[in-house]
């Protein structure tokens, strides 16, 4: 037979002789995974946050810079030595390989909560333009503010991830009365258990190795696209692999860029195997993202440095037919694009600048997928950033709709802090999930059907997809509206 414990009386009662009920309450219980009580008791916490990325990083820095939270008690845990990050710093020629682009509007609210002063400022990169074309048909539209735009002439911001994290970190030791557990590994969250004193059945418990534990009015998983907070909630996050791999590095161009210091541009090509895009930096650099197959990604990581800049150019500059064939040779990439460029014809101020250099150690790869969770919340449970969900980064907006989920969250627990309300109830968290799960998803939609429909190298697909962009360049308020929306000034769809 099948029995209960009450908690705290000690009783035990065989399952049939509670009332209906009663074994609604503790039939649940059953299932769930419990703190031992033989363990140490909790350190209690308002919020806790896995993850010390951007958007971990964010969230705890607008809660502790407003008035009306900053007396929740909050918690930070990183495996990561956060001490490297806060002592992060690059010579002026040297960058890193995972740089993001910002919109104004993620700046601006990284200005309200104080840590956009933070950032090292002489290496983010405005940039003012960008030219986005066909690789196949030459289809072209450009995107660029018109004159006197009410938002400035700024498109984005390039800036080094840890440029990002080690300004919230200095931003959050300003602030002060954030618990960090940094180098810490989280072994397992848990829902606690009832004492005398208090009762944790429906609190999260993080266990940290060593044997710490955090116990969770609110817990908020910003760990990444393999979440252990969002498998602890059971949120099921859905999507597939491209297939593809995102290659990064760090270029240097023969110049600062066609415009000068004063209208930087920014170059992506849209190519059978995947987009390829030059993003500027400060002076004469430039980052690369470049999404093509394993093989491909593979194949670039291996060339020496000159063949590895031959290749880079001549994605901006060839046929895919003839950097089809240069993907099948191991070497030589230099000289045979020397003799192609011969015979091809390009305006040469329609694409980069001629890259001269590659810094050394940043020509690295990823795989790319797109996951979207089934929810953003659960009972004390919040998920941001690439926890809830991962982009293709052909659009760059994986970085700003983090930051949209950390505005929108915190304005959440603002409210329900200044209501009374209990900050981890669902109820509370509600108004969170309905405001971004819709934006972000149409957004994960879009990238998802661009990356398909321009994979496609012939037939109908093509000359259909070139004239629509052909058409949308034509059309000034189309283009403005759109990029509005990449801007995050737009009004709001959803």
């Amino acid at each position: 037979m099948d029995y209960v414990v009450l908690s705290g009386r000690q009783v035990r009662r065989p399952l049939s002789s509670l009332c209906r009920s009663c074994r609604r309450r503790y039939l649940p219980q059953l299932s769930r995974s419990y703190a031992s009580s033989s363990s140490q008791q909790p350190d209690i916490y308002d919020v806790v946050c896995v993850g010390g990325g951007p958007a971990g990083l964010s969230l705890l820095t607008a809660l502790r810079s407003n008035p009306t939270t900053s007396g929740l008690r909050v918690a930070l845990v990183e495996a990561q030595d956060l001490r490297k990050i806060r002592n992060w710093k690059l010579p002026p020629d040297r960058f890193s390989n995972r740089c993001s682009s910002l919109t104004p509007a993620s700046a601006q609210f990284l200005d309200r909560i104080g840590a956009w002063s933070h950032v090292d400022r002489s290496r983010v990169q405005p940039y003012h333009e960008m030219q986005v074309w066909d690789g196949v048909t030459d289809a072209r539209i450009e995107f660029e503010w018109a004159p006197g735009a009410a938002g400035g002439k700024t498109i984005a911001y390039m800036n080094e991830n840890l440029n990002l994290t080690s300004g919230l970190l200095r931003r959050l030791d300003e602030l002060g009365g954030v618990a960090v557990y940094d180098g810490a590994r989280v072994e397992s969250i848990t829902l606690g258990e009832e004492t005398e004193e208090l009762d944790f059945r429906e609190w999260p418990i993080v266990h940290l190795a060593g044997g710490k534990q955090l116990a969770a009015r609110l817990l908020v998983g910003a760990d990444g696209a393999n979440s252990p907070v969002r498998a602890f909630a059971g949120i099921e996050a859905r999507g597939w692999d491209y297939e593809r791999h995102g290659v990064v590095a760090t270029l240097e161009l023969e110049g600062p860029g066609w415009g000068g210091d004063a209208m930087k541009i920014a170059y992506q090509r849209f190519l059978p195997t995947g987009p390829v895009a030059m993003l500027p930096l400060p002076g004469n650099y430039s980052t690369l993202v470049w999404s093509t197959t394993p093989s491909n990604a593979a194949l670039l990581k291996s060339l020496s440095a000159k063949d590895f800049v031959a290749l880079v150019n001549a994605a901006f500059r060839l046929s895919p037919v003839d950097l089809e064939f240069m993907h099948t040779i191991s070497s030589g990439q230099e000289d045979e694009l020397l003799w192609r460029l011969q015979h091809t014809r390009f305006d040469h101020q329609a694409v980069p600048q001629t890259v001269v250099g590659v810094q050394e150690g940043t020509v690295a790869s990823f795989p790319l997928k797109m996951r979207h969770a089934d929810t953003y919340i659960g009972e004390r449970v919040a998920l941001v950033g690439d926890a809830a969900h991962t982009i293709h980064p052909l659009a760059g907006q994986g970085l700003n709709q983090g930051q949209g989920d950390v505005e929108s969250l915190s304005r959440t627990i603002e409210y329900a802090v200044s209501h009374g309300q209990d900050i981890g109830a669902r109820m509370s968290l509600e108004p969170y999930n309905s405001e971004r799960y819709g934006p972000n998803h149409v957004l994960l939609g879009v990238c998802d059907k661009l990356h398909k429909v321009y994979s496609v190298g012939s037939g109908p697909l093509v000359p259909l997809r070139s004239l629509g962009l052909n058409a949308i360049n034509a059309m000034g308020p189309v283009k403005d509206f759109f990029m509005n929306q990449a801007a995050g000034n737009g009004i709001k769809l959803f």
